[in-house]
Parts: structure tokens; C-alpha cells; sequence
């Protein structure tokens, strides 16, 4: 056995967890110091990954099997955030995409898509804040994607879930970011993961190999981002200057979009 960190951090619950980005964020926070709770559907490769990681680091790792778009399981995780008190971070990775259009998408697809990524997203994030608050810190990291930014690309519900998980972040942040509680919303771009061949790409390979980041680069570089205090991590982005100047335009149509009359352009004064 070994670790690079003896001293906990508490327990780190992250969804998602038995491949690709998720499996990395627990490899990184085990070594970190955290213990694990790991949550998905697979409990073949949940209960293989939580022995490997405890026998690597010494941390405690459990496997904690659940199907977050079944209203009962779901319930079960929510429960275990609001009254595991050594949780002190959760890691919103678990989702999944689509790169048809929507009038070459089943609905139901989509409905499911809208379960996980924005309903179960809400649900367990809502369930563990009341405990960090409680606790007076802890750390939540979002999962969005480069999609949030632009709905023209791969599927419009698959961005507007992420937009959903990027706009939450920013929201809660604002809620509760002078209360101890760390928000961090990452938005990947193509990454080396599971997620192209549900989605219906037939996997990352099919991708130019110049575009598509290895899920542990991409952690790794998030990780940075989170020990710096980023709100908002977009790993591919070479300047944040760029982010900033987006984000501030966002910021500056606020006192203009909304009046008691219309544009003067619209002329129906």
C-alpha cells in the first residue's frame, strides 16, 4: 500500500465514477487525501475500482452502486448527502450527450438526458449544501462542457443541460460562496472518455486526435484551476482573458434588459 497524503479531507461523493472522467477524479482526490464514495450504475467496475483505489492510497473507498435517473436510487444518494457528515465535497460528473439533432433524436433520449444531467445535478446538489453549510466548508465541482457556450454544437438539449449546470454554479456561488462552500463548474471540451461512444459518435477515435484531451489531463488541469479558486475552468481555453471579456460582456447587458418600455429601435411606443 501506499499514499501520498495521511491526513483526510473528508469524503469526497463522486457520480459518475466508474470510468473515464469520474474514475479519474477519484484516482486525484484518493491521493489527495479524501476518502471516496463512488457512484454509478456498473457495480462490476464500481467495486474493482474502489478496492484498486483503497489498496493504492490507504483511503477509504466505497462503492456505492445507484441509477441516478431512477427516482428511488436517486433518492437513496441524496439521502446519504444529507446525513453523511464527513462529506465535504461533491463531484457532479455523472451525464451523458448526444450529437443528433433534435428532429433525429428519440424525445424519450432526450427526457432521460434532461433526468441526469439537470434533475439528478439539482437534486444531489440541493441535498448536500444544507451540510456544508452546517459544516461551514466544503466544495462542489460541476461537470458541464464547452457546449454551455454554444448551442449550435452536437445536440441543442445536451447544451441546454449544461448551460443549466453552468448557470446553477454561477447562481449557487453567488449564494453561497462567502459561506465557505467552494463552486467550481468545469466545462470540457472533446475528452478521451466513454461519453462519444454513448452519445452516438462511435467513440473519441473518431474525433481529430488534435482536438481531444485525455481525461487525466483534463482533471489534472482542473484540479489546478480548483486549488486557485476558478469559479468557471474551461481547460482548452489557452487565455482566460477571452473568458473574462465574455463574461463581463454577459454582465454588462444586466441594467438594459429590463424597462418599463421597449427599445426604441422596436418603434411601438
Amino acid at each position: 500500500m501506499s499514499t501520498s497524503n495521511t491526513s483526510s479531507k473528508g469524503t469526497a461523493l463522486i457520480t459518475g465514477a466508474s470510468t473515464g472522467i469520474g474514475a479519474v477524479y477519484a484516482d486525484r482526490l484518493a491521493k489527495r487525501g479524501y476518502d471516496l464514495v463512488l457512484v454509478a450504475r456498473n457495480a462490476k467496475l464500481l467495486n474493482e475500482l474502489a478496492s484498486s483505489l483503497s489498496t493504492a492510497t490507504g483511503r477509504k473507498v466505497e462503492a456505492f452502486p445507484a441509477d441516478l435517473t431512477n427516482k428511488a436510487e436517486l433518492r437513496k444518494v441524496e439521502e446519504r448527502l444529507r446525513t453523511d457528515s464527513s462529506i465535504t465535497m461533491l463531484v457532479n460528473n455523472a451525464g451523458f450527450g448526444g450529437v443528433a439533432t433534435l428532429l433525429n433524436s428519440k424525445v424519450d433520449d432526450m427526457e432521460n438526458m434532461i433526468d441526469l444531467n439537470v434533475t439528478a445535478l439539482l437534486r444531489l446538489t440541493s441535498a448536500v449544501v444544507p451540510g456544508l453549510l452546517e459544516r461551514k466548508g466544503g466544495a462542489i465541482i460541476n461537470i458541464s462542457s464547452i457546449a454551455a457556450l454554444n448551442p449550435e454544437l452536437l445536440n441543442g438539449v445536451y447544451s441546454g443541460t449544461k448551460a443549466f449546470v453552468l448557470n446553477l454554479t454561477q447562481s449557487l456561488h453567488k449564494e453561497v460562496g462567502d459561506k465557505g462552500i467552494q463552486l467550481q463548474a468545469v466545462l470540457p471540451g472533446a475528452t478521451a472518455s466513454e461519453f462519444w461512444g454513448r452519445a452516438g459518435a462511435g467513440g473519441h477515435q473518431n474525433l481529430p486526435s488534435e482536438i481531444v484531451m485525455s481525461s487525466e489531463e483534463m482533471v489534472d488541469a482542473s484540479l489546478v484551476a480548483f486549488d486557485r479558486g476558478e469559479l468557471v475552468t474551461i481547460p482548452s481555453l489557452p487565455d482566460v482573458a477571452d473568458w473574462d471579456k465574455f463574461n463581463a460582456a454577459r454582465l454588462a447587458l444586466a441594467p438594459n434588459l429590463s424597462h418599463k418600455h421597449s427599445a426604441e429601435r422596436y418603434g411601438v411606443r
